[in-house]
């Protein structure tokens, strides 16, 4: 089971079709258009709903930061790379995760991929965060709408991606090449790193290109997060902002 709090994380589940075990609200929550919905749908499902006090679900969620709902769904199946290639689209758009180690990170980078109608999200299985509750409450539910490929040598995932096809880019603050300068109308890969160390040597070695983004002013970076919003809008731009199938 997969516990998931908050309410766009709760009702995007919902929406995604994840089945679930029980719901549990807070007593006396204010019933705004989400928590209709929510409750709607999980009549539609026949999902039970149970009430309870805020301190409960507290403990359930280990925050306070729930927003009065919470919920017990089944874990999604694991995908593999290969599945998430099958399923993207012309041109690809994957984003690759090298030891991104913050939830909160993950989630606003998952959030921003969704938006931009990435495929999915490449992680690592060790030493990186994986989909957690936070960082599924940071993607405001976002992530439970992309594919999310984990695998267990990211070297070997970025060789995969480029026998498919893709092309690698990879963002760096030491590139000559600034992000706006490459061409993202291709099949593509996009390659962020971890948090303060930026991107590996090995994964540096597999990209085909590595771009970066000019800095005006006096500090030397932004957050991993801020700087994925930054390139994934900029591949929009170029692809005339695409919308995912189905939408």
């Amino acid at each position: 089971m997969d516990i998931i709090y908050g309410r766009n994380p709760v009702l995007e589940a919902l929406r995604a079709g994840r089945r679930a075990r029980k719901l549990v609200v807070a007593s006396g929550i204010r019933p705004d258009a989400r928590v209709q919905e929510i409750l709607g749908r999980a009549r539609e499902a026949a999902i039970r709903v149970e009430e309870s006090p805020r301190r409960r679900l507290d403990d359930i969620a280990h925050t306070e930061h729930h927003q009065g709902v919470a919920g017990y769904f089944h874990a999604r199946s694991p995908l593999r790379l290969a599945d998430v290639l099958t399923s993207s689209r012309t041109p690809a758009l994957l984003v690759v995760l090298d030891g991104v180690q913050d939830p909160q990170n993950l989630g606003a980078i998952a959030r921003t991929a969704e938006a931009c109608a990435a495929d999915g999200l490449v992680l690592a299985r060790r030493h990186a965060s994986a989909m957690t509750p936070a960082a599924a409450k940071a993607s405001a539910g976002a992530s439970e709408h992309l594919a999310t490929a984990i695998v267990a040598n990211l070297g070997m995932a970025l060789d995969q991606l480029a026998h498919a096809g893709l092309l690698r880019v990879g963002l760096a603050a030491d590139a000559q090449t600034r992000y706006d300068q490459a061409d993202y109308r291709v099949p593509l890969a996009l390659v962020l790193g971890a948090e303060g160390s930026g991107l590996r040597q090995l994964v540096r070695s597999k990209c085909d290109q590595l771009v970066c983004l000019p800095m005006l002013g006096r500090v030397a970076s932004l957050n991993v997060g801020a700087a994925s919003a930054a390139i994934l809008y900029e591949v929009q731009r170029q692809r005339g902002f695409m919308a995912a199938r189905g939408r």
